[in-house]
């Protein structure tokens, strides 16, 4: 069976990265601008023995990099998501066409793009990474990571390949229940501002995610959990509210994470696991260019 390479521009701590190599694809290279992610994939070598750099796709030339079967693209979403609208800040960015630079020059045999599904309203966007000359599109949107794991997670999935090839929508599998991934001795810590909102003193209650419920699923983890623990909880009858955040490793397991895979005990932890893209998701995207290759 043949192995494709890939490399990634903007792996964040390598979600992505980790669900195509458990699908069969060989990892050359990771990128991001981000040191705290790429020191994270580097203190996780039992995964990435590849290249990791910490660099800006802008400075990069697409003829220094190792050329690979397929480039995977998880650009930096914010400015197209719906939450982005309350500031105005919608616009979009350049990054895509960076990203689109390195797919246009080199020419992969696959590329695949990963964002949230308001990217289909930048038509600007969208005309590039479909009007590609000489590709192939499948595209799925919006995906969800709740076909996987307790969470909801909704995704555009765009894969460009060179010839002509049907690829399969993710099915349904059995997924773990929040209360699979609760660790059984979390150390529950209760800052004050998370207090406050437990007891009504802010404009938004936390959402609430009661373990005992066989249904229940989280909502979709953020990067900025890092800074508000108070967004989202578990129902939880030690803590003194009865309420409290998901500790670091459930909010990886709900991002699919490997329990081997490490993650510094500090809050941009959140950052790093909120930004990611869920693993399962990466596995199903590889299988599927795994039956392209074969």
């Amino acid at each position: 069976m043949y192995r494709p390479t890939a490399k990634g521009y903007f792996s964040g701590c390598g979600g992505m990265e980790i669900g195509l190599m458990q699908a069969g694809i060989r990892m050359i290279q990771s990128m991001d601008l981000d040191k705290e992610a790429t020191t994270c994939m580097t203190q996780n070598q039992h995964y990435f023995s590849h290249t990791v750099l910490t660099a800006d796709i802008k400075d990069l030339t697409v003829k220094e990099q190792p050329k690979t079967d397929i480039i995977v693209g998880t650009y930096p979403c914010t400015k197209y998501s719906t939450a982005a609208d309350i500031n105005g800040t919608r616009t979009g960015d350049d990054l895509f066409l960076h990203f689109f630079r390195h797919i246009a020059i080199e020419q992969p045999e696959v590329y695949i793009v990963e964002n949230v599904p308001g990217m289909r309203k930048f038509p600007v966007v969208m005309e590039a990474m479909t009007q590609l000359p000489d590709y192939f599109l499948n595209i799925f949107c919006p995906v969800n990571a709740s076909k996987w794991l307790p969470q909801h997670r909704k995704r555009l999935i765009l894969v460009g390949t060179r010839r002509p090839c049907f690829l399969s929508e993710p099915a349904q599998t059995i997924t773990p229940s929040i209360m699979d991934i609760l660790e059984p001795e979390p150390n529950i810590i209760l800052p004050d501002y998370v207090v406050s909102r437990i007891r009504g003193d802010y404009r938004d209650k936390p959402i609430i995610v009661d373990p005992d419920d066989p249904q229940a699923i989280a909502p979709t983890c953020v990067a900025h959990y890092s800074k508000d623990q108070g967004t989202r909880m578990i129902v939880d009858r030690r803590s003194p509210y009865g309420l409290r955040p998901f500790t670091i490793r459930e909010y990886a397991r709900l991002q699919g994470f490997p329990d081997d895979f490490y993650f510094p005990e500090k809050l941009s932890s959140y950052r790093l696991i909120g930004n990611a893209v869920a693993v399962p998701m990466g596995r199903w995207i590889g299988q599927e260019a795994m039956k392209y290759f074969n």
